[in-house]
């Protein structure tokens, strides 16, 4: 249940409370919790959480090669349910397919057609770093579950070259790859160097979903309030009444603060960040701009707080989208080609690094995810889920999957598509795959169990706190590793693949 909103009032302790009455309660000082590593706890040896999930990418699209990466740097091999062709050496796997788009019914003219000459598409290895946006909205992240009967609870997982070929082709103006196959490419180790020794020396998971089947709108909801309140698409109008975990954390005393990338106007006023910010969404956004907006304050201030210890207790970073830096493929950017996703992995190294070497590593927690799949091929099929407040989905429009007939699939009961994690601390345990299955509303449970605040909806108090990550008794990277440098130099274009 939500905490009636008299911050002052839930201030118990002394000296917080003179400081409310003093900024007429105005919000929260942001100074830097003083707490210090003592225990072997999460309670009592956190006492900073960094959250920040880029955009559109599905596990296997970015890190389906992982073993094959441990067999060639020396890591010791252990289950990850990754590509099933990787290692290259036994056992391994065939390369997994999809049916494409029968080329007797080329385009122009034609959709793209499933049938019995469908030839089959192979994973590969993606070239490029930038590539044509796939769709992962409601109808497509459906039909990517079966093709034949998208509200079906069988997952065939057999859509996904057809959504992609079927959007290139209606799209204005088309893009190029109008036979899907982009979707079936992935990137490995020489691509994402960085990401490839994080995960590695760090800690990953095989069973990580996005929370709803669908878009980034709706799943980046679920990411800070736990629920998009029956949204499948983007808020047209009224925002959500859920509230945020930034509301529960206000009240509760912990401070917090909101990092936002100015935009291409370099605008870093908290009116300006607020746009941009994915709390504009929820009617407590509107509460945040006007009551705390020095906790809207841009990424620079990221990396000041993390070099002079001044991180908030609960720091959440927005993907950077509107500078190209969210790895998101290229949809209707304004200088095409867009967006090389080594620029945005680089860009993340930053902000971890800023983390790694200062003074607030000792008891810090970074998590970095995706927000969803963004039509990429992942294996493993979308997971049974709690529904967060029992509200079905409400903006469904005509025609939509789940309008004329119903099933298992057309409420919010199942995840998303599994996306990439990194877990960055120095009680993160060595090499570590994570095989429960959760969704990244498990952040959420991490800081509430953390802070000791309520669950927001019933789907983050289904998840797991976490702490399986972590060894807090013998933490093994006071010391941190020294990551390679992100490669920056992979060539970036549009026109063909690979």
């Amino acid at each position: 249940m939500m905490k009636p909103s008299f911050a002052c009032v839930l201030l118990t302790a002394t000296t917080i409370f003179l400081v409310s009455l003093l900024l007429g309660c105005q919000g929260l000082s942001n100074s830097p919790a003083t707490g210090t590593t003592t225990g072997n706890s999460l309670k009592t040896s956190v006492n900073h959480i960094i959250f920040l999930a880029q955009e559109n990418r599905s596990f296997d699209h970015y890190f389906g090669t992982m073993r094959q990466y441990w067999a060639d740097f020396g890591y010791p091999d252990q289950p990850l349910d990754g590509l099933p062709q990787f290692p290259t050496t036994a056992p391994s796997g065939s390369a997994p397919t999809n049916p494409g788009c029968d080329p007797a019914f080329p385009f122009p003219g034609n959709d793209c057609t499933e049938d019995a000459s469908s030839p089959a598409i192979q994973s590969f290895h993606l070239l490029t770093q930038c590539v044509e946006n796939p769709s992962p909205s409601w109808n497509e992240g459906h039909v990517d579950f079966n093709l034949s009967n998208p509200v079906s609870g069988t997952a065939t997982l057999d859509g996904f070259v057809y959504t992609a070929g079927h959007d290139s082709r209606t799209i204005q103006p088309p893009f190029n790859d109008v036979a899907g196959k982009r979707v079936m490419g992935y990137y490995d180790s020489s691509d994402l160097n960085y990401y490839y020794f994080m995960a590695s020396n760090f800690a990953t998971s095989d069973r990580w979903f996005s929370p709803v089947m669908s878009r980034t709108t709706p799943n980046r909801m679920y990411l800070i309030a736990g629920t998009s309140q029956g949204h499948a698409y983007p808020i047209t109008n009224t925002p959500a009444t859920a509230p945020l975990i930034f509301q529960e954390l206000q009240q509760a005393g912990i401070t917090w603060k909101i990092y936002v990338h100015p935009g291409a106007n370099g605008c870093s006023a908290a009116s300006c960040l607020y746009q941009l910010s994915y709390i504009q969404n929820f009617t407590y956004g509107q509460t945040i701009l006007s009551q705390f907006p020095q906790n809207i304050v841009p990424d620079t201030q990221f990396i000041t707080d993390a070099q002079n210890g001044t991180l908030p207790q609960v720091s959440y970073i927005e993907p950077a989208s509107e500078v190209g830096l969210d790895e998101h493929a290229a949809d209707y950017d304004a200088n095409p080609p867009c967006c090389s996703i080594q620029a945005g992995a680089n860009y993340v190294s930053s902000l971890i690094g800023a983390v790694m070497n200062g003074p607030s590593w000792k008891d810090s927690i970074f998590i970095l995810t995706f927000d969803e799949f963004g039509g990429f091929y992942d294996h493993v099929p979308p997971q049974p889920a709690v529904s967060p407040d029992g509200v079905p989905p409400s903006d469904l429009l005509p025609g939509d999957v789940c309008t004329s007939t119903t099933g298992p699939t057309c409420d919010f009961v199942y995840t998303g598509y599994r996306v990439p994690l990194i877990v960055v601390s120095p009680f993160t345990k060595k090499n570590y795959v994570s095989h429960t299955t959760a969704d990244y509303t498990a952040i959420l449970k991490l800081i509430e169990t953390r802070f000791n605040v309520s669950a927001l909806t019933k789907r983050d108090a289904a998840q797991m706190d976490m702490t399986e990550f972590f060894d807090f008794t013998n933490p093994p990277w006071m010391t941190p590793p020294t990551p390679p440098a992100q490669n920056v130099s992979g060539p970036c274009y549009l026109d063909h693949l690979p």
